[in-house]
């Protein structure tokens, strides 16, 4: 296995913090590709969806609640829905078996979906909800439809985030069975979706199989569903009536996808792969002032993500590259 990784640094991708998805797919013809996009019907998600369908590709979108899909979708063609609960590996199982008895190939997997700074809540055999959920349901997810993943081009994009900064991967209690704090849980899984894409790279890279993690950006969406009015205004970005404080620090629907559509399209990642993207480039490493940019070292490391690809393998009983 070739040992070759691609540098941390910017590319010079021509886009930037205000491209859209839109954008970033001008030129490019997705005609008889099949995309898959978890969260596909809210946010950027379903963005991501309208932009990629758009672009000619057929794409599926895996749903918890699909009725809440089908009418996110409504008017989006090209688009099927199917039921999948991340938190639950039945279910991710069913689904996987479901779409592996079509016979047909993936070029482009995004796993998009995603809980953020919830309330401690626990499932499956106790595990903490967003490491679960967001990192541990999408392993299992790509593992199984790996043998459905196209050789020779396709691409998998792990949406992680800026969050990251708040906490590497825990690993004497990554369940958070000790001192929940909602927003360091949500970092160290978004820290396990950075290194779940380095190591997949590493191993699909042979059959030409890349992966990519990303920040989108700071955008308002159902995501914070959790969080209290109150919370958004403490943090500064609403004010006591529901409006953007600095609306230039937050990027619409449309410009939040375009670094993930990027990711899964560009022609300037060809041969590339295992690093972390923002703004639509390949992220610097993170700057020792703690501001939030770039990417910290605990989310590109190839040691942590080989033992926690180990890790998710053990919990989740998955591993399509197992000897």
């Amino acid at each position: 296995m070739s040992d070759s990784t691609t540098p941390q640094h910017k590319i010079g991708s021509g886009f930037g913090a205000r491209s859209t998805a839109d954008d970033v797919l001008a030129g490019i013809d997705l005609t008889g590709r099949l995309a898959l996009v978890t969260g596909g019907y809210s946010g950027i998600g379903v963005e991501t969806t309208r932009a990629l369908t758009k672009a000619g590709a057929r794409v599926v979108v895996p749903a918890r609640r699909v009725g809440a899909a089908q009418e996110g979708l409504a008017g989006i063609d090209g688009v099927e829905v199917d039921e999948l609960d991340l938190g639950d590996l039945d279910s991710v199982r069913g689904f996987a078996e479901r779409f592996l008895a079509s016979g047909r190939a993936l070029d482009i997997v995004i796993d998009s979906a995603g809980i953020m700074a919830c309330p401690e809540t626990r499932v499956g055999p106790g595990w903490e909800a967003q490491f679960a959920t967001n990192h541990l349901g999408h392993f299992a997810l790509v593992n199984r439809l790996w043998p459905a993943i196209e050789p020779g081009g396709a691409r998998v994009v792990s949406v992680s985030s800026t969050g990251h900064h708040a906490s590497p991967v825990r690993w004497d209690d990554v369940h958070w069975r000790h001192g929940y704090d909602k927003w360091e849980a949500y970092g160290q899984a978004k820290t396990a979706n950075a290194l779940f894409a380095v190591h997949l790279d590493r191993l699909g890279r042979e059959r030409g199989v890349r992966a990519f993690s990303l920040h989108p950006g700071g955008i308002l969406t159902p995501l914070q569903r959790h969080l209290a009015k109150q919370e958004m205004v403490e943090r500064g970005w609403i004010d006591a009536d529901g409006n953007l404080l600095h609306p230039e620090a937050f990027k619409t629907p449309e410009q939040g996808a375009a670094t993930q559509v990027w990711a899964a399209t560009s022609p300037r990642l060809n041969g590339m792969g295992g690093v972390y993207l923002e703004d639509c480039d390949i992220a610097e490493p993170a700057p020792a002032d703690g501001s939030r940019t770039g990417v910290k070292e605990w989310a590109t490391d190839p040691e942590q993500a080989a033992r926690l690809w180990a890790l998710s393998a053990e919990l989740t009983g998955v591993d399509a590259f197992a000897a």
